[in-house]
């Protein structure tokens, strides 16, 4: 094997470099690896009636030889002055910056409130799910009753969804012994009327009360709740109508009355 070539092959390769460079730097006789930088005070000449103060005038010192390694500076706008005949006058060249346009109200609420006066002009249903204590809380029992026909469902209000027109809410029944949830809007036109079964002994500590879904906390069916509540309603309604029905039999009798007296 020949060692000459070993040997050489090194310095041909620095050979090769710099012959590279040497053409680059014909092709590019002011390119250099690093450049120079100019100071502070090599800078260009400063616009006249602008004066440059130590806010809008930076330096890069370099922390080797203590020296400003680069520098720049923010010009304010330069003065112009406009020469005629009589008078001279000077003006300044002002930057004229948008003006900032408030934002547009929101239309939404005011097209919520125009939809839900239409849709409940008495205001029942409103006031029914309204953050009072007499309103309707989660963990009541609700019955929703449909204008379409069909019998009702009723269920524990897990939760109330309160936004504007299309506030809803969600019932939990039990039918064949099988969990059904229901969403319901409140404005739909198929809702016929919403009644507040039965209340919930204490006021629950969430808005939503999703872990009744679980086996430990399901309430199961409604349906002996609901049965109760209507026997009681017809109760109260017979009641009622059996006290009515008394007032307009004495009232008949005292019109009887009168009229056999007039007769005599």
């Amino acid at each position: 094997m020949n060692t000459a070539l070993l040997v050489r092959r090194p310095l041909g390769c620095l050979k090769a470099s710099l012959r590279q460079t040497r053409q680059q730097n014909r092709v590019f006789p002011n390119r250099h690896m690093a450049t120079a930088t100019a100071t502070a005070s090599k800078r260009g000449p400063i616009p006249s009636g602008v004066s440059i103060d130590d806010h809008n005038f930076y330096r890069i010192i370099d922390p080797k030889t203590k020296k400003t390694r680069t520098a720049f500076a923010v010009y304010t706008p330069p003065e112009t002055t406009s020469h005629s005949s009589t008078t001279t006058t000077t003006k300044k060249r002002s930057l004229t910056l948008p003006k900032l346009i408030s934002p547009p109200a929101d239309p939404l609420p005011a097209l919520h409130a125009q939809q839900i006066k239409r849709m409940d002009p008495t205001g029942a249903r409103t006031a029914l799910f309204a953050k009072t204590r007499t309103a309707a809380r989660v963990g009541d029992i609700l019955m929703v009753t449909h204008r379409r026909g069909g019998e009702p469902f009723a269920g524990v209000l897990l939760s109330i969804r309160r936004a504007g027109i299309d506030t809803a809410i969600l019932l939990r029944n039990h039918l064949a012994k099988v969990g059904v949830e229901m969403w319901y809007k409140i404005y739909n036109k198929n809702v016929a009327g919403i009644e507040i079964v039965k209340r919930a002994k204490k006021r629950a500590r969430r808005a939503r009360l999703t872990y009744m879904r679980k086996p430990k906390h399901d309430m199961g069916s409604v349906s002996e709740v609901v049965l109760a509540w209507r026997k009681m309603r017809r109760v109260v309604a017979t009641s009622k109508a059996a006290s009515k029905a008394k007032v307009d039999a004495k009232a008949k009798k005292a019109g009887k009355a009168a009229g056999a007296k007039k007769a005599k």
